[in-house]
């Protein structure tokens, strides 16, 4: 199963909540994702007209699809129930709330990300966060 995550996600923000959400792909997009050949790391979401759209996220052209190839960076729009959009629409209302994918995978033939509700670390959170990592490994190579 193929599953790209977005690292850097959990060290900038504060996740708070999380949401799948289904993505509309074209042409040969879907066989690039299941080949691996997708980056989000910049990627954010963005809601206008009552839609969710994830903004530039990376798809490599596949290799073999000539004529059907895509934009690698195009807006693609996300498959939400209304009242999830509704309820994200509002927390990103709140100031210092963002949208950002967490997670893309495949999912019974279908691919799926994962959408996280977050909240900006500040620069000692992320010290913070840099400090229990190195604890944890240190603990682990104690243990051993």
């Amino acid at each position: 199963m193929t599953e790209i995550k977005n690292k850097k996600a959990y060290f900038n923000y504060f996740v708070e909540e999380e949401y799948e959400a289904g993505i509309v792909l074209s042409g040969t997009e879907i066989k690039s994702i299941r080949k691996g050949s997708t980056d989000i790391k910049d990627s954010y979401i963005r809601i206008k007209d009552n839609e969710a759209y994830i903004i530039n996220m990376y798809i490599a052209k596949y290799d073999v699809g000539e004529f059907y190839n895509h934009d690698e960076y195009r807006e693609r729009k996300l498959l939400l129930h209304r009242k999830e959009i509704k309820k994200l629409k509002d927390k990103v209302a709140i100031e210092g709330y963002s949208l950002i994918p967490l997670k893309v995978y495949i999912k019974k033939g279908y691919a799926k990300i994962l959408v996280g509700v977050c909240k900006g670390k500040k620069i000692y959170d992320k010290r913070a966060s840099i400090k229990e990592k190195d604890a944890k490994r240190i603990d682990r190579q104690n243990y051993n």
